[in-house]
């Protein structure tokens, strides 16, 4: 059974066919909603529910919280309709324009930028580009039927190859045969552009940016986007690891902090190992924001890395420093194991 959906507060109308979520039609129906992981992980798709009932689906518990559910909250990419619903939801009008494609690449390159991270570079037929919004991903195409997403940390304006920033995952099976296996000019299948995590251009707002290890990647993409554009809006980088290995690309943002008065970067260590002599800022990377910080009101926030980071800097940020909750953009990054 189909149920019809209305976005508030554009009165945008859609159908929802039996099995499908909230978000995939939407999706299909060419109405673009915040979105990330796609599987109940992130929290990006999170919108309010005003009027009907719905099946809230399979998510994690700290992704939606029960007084969230209280409150009438419901992640769009796992719940499917009940009933006919008004539900309350940000749209994204110009990731809508850029098509989404399943395509067969080369690998290109592969460079090895720390002991766990992996620089692909990916090449299209000669008859094709990826037009994509920076800070989007593509999914691979396993020949098992799985997918593995990965930010593209290469600009739109630099559609030569695609460049990729890969973490090895131990037990990964994708990754396992990145690190082991892979070699340059092997064929593989992916599809994309996609994803809502993109910069937000109509704004004149200064930016903060909190990457966290190869959260850097699709953050990489967007600065270099506004530096083609040579955008005036006050930019800040955030870039958390462990230790200064895992700062896999630092010399890069620091050449841009010469190259670009309005860019600053801050990295910030959480473990700096004793070798490493580090003078720098130490602790969770969002605390750091916090810290030099007291009032977000005026900010955007694009946020990139592993759950628990981009949770702990929305959960921070959208309540001690009065960000606008629609001023906070994530990309949450679920690593799989198999």
């Amino acid at each position: 059974m189909s149920y019809q959906v209305t976005i508030q507060p554009s009165g945008h109308q859609f159908v929802v066919n039996e099995e499908e979520s909230i978000l995939d039609a939407a999706l299909r129906e060419g109405f673009t909603l915040p979105y990330g992981c796609r599987n109940g992980a992130c929290g990006s798709c999170k919108g309010k529910l005003l009027e009907g009932k719905v099946d809230y689906g399979k998510y994690q518990e700290n992704t939606l919280k029960s007084h969230e559910i209280t409150e009438g909250k419901v992640l769009f990419c796992v719940a499917r309709p009940l009933s006919d619903l008004v539900v309350e939801a940000r749209e994204i009008r110009a990731a809508g324009e850029v098509p989404v494609k399943m395509l067969p690449c080369r690998v290109q390159k592969l460079e090895k930028l720390a002991d766990d991270v992996m620089l692909m570079q990916l090449k299209l037929p000669a008859t094709e580009r990826l037009q994509f919004l920076a800070g989007q991903y593509i999914d691979f195409l396993l020949k098992d039927g799985r997918r593995r997403s990965y930010s593209i940390a290469n600009p739109p304006y630099d559609d030569e190859f695609i460049e990729l920033h890969l973490r090895h995952v131990p037990g990964g099976r994708f990754t396992d045969h990145v690190f082991a296996t892979m070699k340059e000019k092997d064929i593989l299948r992916f599809e994309g552009p996609h994803g809502s995590f993109f910069i937000r251009e109509e704004s004149d707002k200064p930016m903060i940016f909190v990457a966290g290890g190869t959260g850097f990647a699709p953050i990489k993409g967007m600065l270099e986007h506004m530096f083609a554009e040579e955008s005036d809006r006050q930019m800040i980088l955030y870039w958390g690891a462990r230790a200064r290995k895992d700062l896999y690309m630092a010399e890069l943002p620091v050449q841009w902090q010469q190259e670009h008065k309005n860019f600053s970067f801050v990295p910030v260590l959480s473990e700096p190992a004793p070798e490493d002599g580090w003078q720098g800022r130490t602790g969770f990377v969002h605390q750091a924001v916090m810290e030099d910080f007291d009032d977000l009101s005026g900010f955007e926030v694009y946020a990139c890395g592993a759950p628990a980071m981009v949770d702990a800097a929305r959960e921070g940020f959208t309540g001690s420093r009065a960000l606008p909750e629609d001023a906070f953009f994530a990309d949450s990054f679920v690593y799989k194991a198999d």
